[in-house]
C-alpha cells in the first residue's frame, strides 16, 4: 500500500516472537475454515491510520506526479526492471518448494530478460511464451504446512498475515542477487520495488484511493480484499479456504468478525 520494507515493526505492538509462533501451528483459521482472524485488530488498525496518512502526506502525491511527469512505456519498463530483479529470488522459493520445473524457467526467463532485454527493462521472454513467476516466501511456508496466522497490517508495507509477514523479511535475504561480489548500486533491487510499487500506485491511483478513502471503512475493506485475493492464489486444493470471506463481514454490531464458509453464489431469496 505504501512503501516497501516494515522497517518499523517492532515499534508496535506486535513483538517478532509473536509473528513466528503463530505460523507455528493451527490457528482459529487454519487456512481451511474461511475465517477473519484479526486478535491484533486495534493495534492494526493504528498501523493502517499511519499507513493511510503517509500515503496521503508522500506516497500518494509522490505517484501521481511520478506518473503524470514519466512517459506510461518508461513507467513499465521500470517495472519490468524491478520484476526481473526479482526473478533469482523467486527461484529459490520454488527450489524450496519442491518445484524444480518453475524454478528452471523462472532462471530462463531471467537470462532471456537480462540478456535481450536490456537488463529486464523490456520483456521478451513473454514474447517467447516462457511463464512469468509468482511466488515468495510465503507460499513457502504455505507449501511447507505452515498455518495462515492473524492478519496483521505492517508499517510501510500495508495487509499481510503472520505468515506473509515472515515470508517478507526472509525474501529480503534470499535473492542470489544480493550476494553478488560485484554490484553496480547497493540495494538496488530494494530501490527498484520502491519504484515499482510507486508506479503501481499511481496507474491505479483511482481503484487504490476507493478503497483507502471512499469506503466506510477502509482497514476492513482492504483486510478482506487482502484474503480474499491470497487465499484464493493458495487455495488450488481447498476452495473453503476462500469462499467464506465472500460473506457479508459485518456483524449487528458493524464490526468485521469471522464467519463461516457459505456459497457466494447461493440465492438470498431462495426458500
Amino acid at each position: 500500500m505504501t512503501l516497501f520494507p516494515q522497517k518499523l515493526l517492532n515499534r508496535f505492538r506486535v513483538p517478532a516472537f509473536v509473528v513466528l509462533a503463530a505460523c507455528a501451528g493451527p490457528s482459529p483459521d487454519a487456512d481451511g475454515g474461511g475465517r477473519i482472524y484479526d486478535p491484533y485488530e486495534n493495534t492494526n488498525r493504528a498501523i493502517h491510520t499511519f499507513n493511510r496518512g503517509l500515503d496521503k502526506a508522500f506516497f500518494r502525491p509522490a505517484a501521481k506526479g511520478y506518473v503524470a511527469v514519466i512517459p506510461r512505456p518508461m513507467v513499465n519498463s521500470f517495472n519490468m526492471f524491478a520484476e526481473n530483479l526479482s526473478l533469482p529470488g523467486q527461484m529459490v522459493d520454488y527450489l524450496l518448494q519442491g518445484k524444480p520445473k518453475e524454478a528452471c524457467t523462472t532462471l530462463f526467463r531471467f537470462v532471456v530478460n537480462s540478456t535481450v532485454g536490456f537488463a529486464g527493462l523490456a520483456d521478451p521472454a513473454s514474447d517467447f511464451e516462457i511463464p512469468r513467476a509468482d511466488t515468495d516466501f510465503g507460499v513457502t511456508l504455505h507449501v511447507w504446512g505452515f498455518a495462515e496466522g492473524p492478519y496483521l497490517e505492517l508499517p510501510f508495507y500495508g495487509p499481510s498475515t503472520a505468515r506473509d509477514a515472515v515470508g517478507v523479511v526472509v525474501n529480503l535475504f534470499t535473492n542470489p542477487i544480493d550476494f553478488a561480489p560485484t554490484r553496480p548500486i547497493n540495494n538496488l533491487g530494494l530501490y527498484a520495488e520502491i519504484v515499482r510499487r510507486l508506479g503501481d500506485r499511481g496507474l491505479y491511483s483511482d481503484t487504490v484511493d476507493s478503497i483507502l478513502y471512499g469506503s466506510s471503512d477502509s482497514y476492513a475493506q482492504l483486510r478482506l480484499i487482502y484474503l480474499q485475493n491470497r487465499r484464493f492464489e493458495l487455495a488450488t486444493d481447498n476452495e473453503d479456504a476462500y469462499l467464506g470471506l465472500y460473506s457479508d463481514p459485518y456483524s449487528d454490531t458493524g464490526t468485521p468478525v469471522a464467519t463461516d464458509a457459505t456459497d457466494p453464489y447461493e440465492d438470498p431469496y431462495a426458500e
